[in-house]
């Protein structure tokens, strides 16, 4: 027997003429079809291509490597385990700090605190800046003779060593990717906020609650979706942390990351099917955490 679901699928369906149904599989499929061809055929091939060896050139000299290139990352590459170090450390930095702070300043300019469009115009600027620009920008204030160097007096003969002093560099250099960071999260929290009822908050001041017990009570449980998405940018960020680095330093040796080591093995040194293998270790700490943190966020949903 039918039921009323089925009926009205069919009456759906039957309402929607032919260019209906061409505009919607041309919006559907063709970014669809896009999104294959472009994600995930390269990455079903990346994941191959990391059992093998090959110079990158002709299909016939492909050789079956097994698990050689990982062997040769886990056992053999001290390397890998710095540039774990530091993504480690770029991660504690971005959940522990710089979120932190672009939600904190995303609350109180939705509060509207005095000069809270100033605030806003100048932490909104650096999102708009890709971290390859804002590493050529620091590192034209930063280096010797630079800006910076200049406001402390040191000129280039008696300039302070930023980059190459490893007590420092890494805390200027989370520093500068915080300056973007914190922007960006700002944004995605402030729209969110817009959507906040704000009886909801009137109504709990009114009964005594405080700045604090309004937001963990009140904001926090109603965000949760675009808190979803902070954390897995947050998470994304910090692995795949690139292009800032590169612009600095154009080497991995000196502050290594993940995403150095993909690039290096790829194009730097030498075609390497180790750099397939890095990527592949790149996917699977980006997906794994974020996987778990869906399903624990959408426990409910699943029961």
């Amino acid at each position: 027997m039918k039921t009323a679901a089925t009926v009205q699928q069919k009456r759906s369906r039957r309402s929607l003429s032919k260019t209906d149904r061409f505009t919607l599989a041309t919006f559907v499929g063709i970014p669809t079809l896009l999104q294959i061809i472009l994600l995930w055929v390269p990455a079903v091939v990346t994941i191959i291509l990391s059992f093998t060896y090959w110079n990158g050139i002709r299909l016939k000299d492909i050789q079956w490597a097994g698990i050689q290139n990982y062997k040769n990352i886990f056992v053999n590459n001290p390397l890998f385990y710095q540039a774990l170090k530091n993504n480690a450390i770029w991660l504690a930095f971005f959940v522990l700090i710089a979120t932190p702070l672009g939600i904190l300043l995303a609350y109180q300019i939705d509060r509207g605190i005095k000069g809270h469009a100033f605030y806003e115009s100048i932490y909104y600027l650096p999102v708009v800046l890709s971290l390859a620009v804002i590493g050529i920008i620091w590192n034209f204030m930063l280096q010797p003779g630079g800006f910076v160097q200049g406001l402390m007096g040191r000129d280039i003969g008696n300039a302070i060593s930023i980059w190459g002093n490893e007590k420092i560099n890494t805390w200027v250099i989370l520093g500068i990717a915080s300056w973007r960071h914190i922007g960006y999260i700002m944004l995605l929290y402030l729209s969110g906020l817009k959507s906040v009822d704000p009886a909801l908050k009137e109504a709990a001041a009114i009964d005594g609650a405080t700045d604090w017990e309004i937001f963990r009570k009140i904001i926090l449980p109603t965000m949760q979706p675009v808190n979803i998405i902070i954390v897995v940018i947050t998470l994304i960020e910090s692995l795949r942390a690139f292009d800032l680095v590169y612009i600095i330093y154009g080497s991995p040796t000196i502050f290594p990351l993940l995403n150095l080591l993909v690039f290096q093995n790829f194009a730097g040194q030498g075609i390497s099917m180790k750099g397939a293998a890095y990527a592949v270790i790149l996917l699977i700490l980006c997906i794994v955490p974020i996987i778990t943190y869906l399903r624990i966020s959408f426990q409910e949903d699943l029961k």
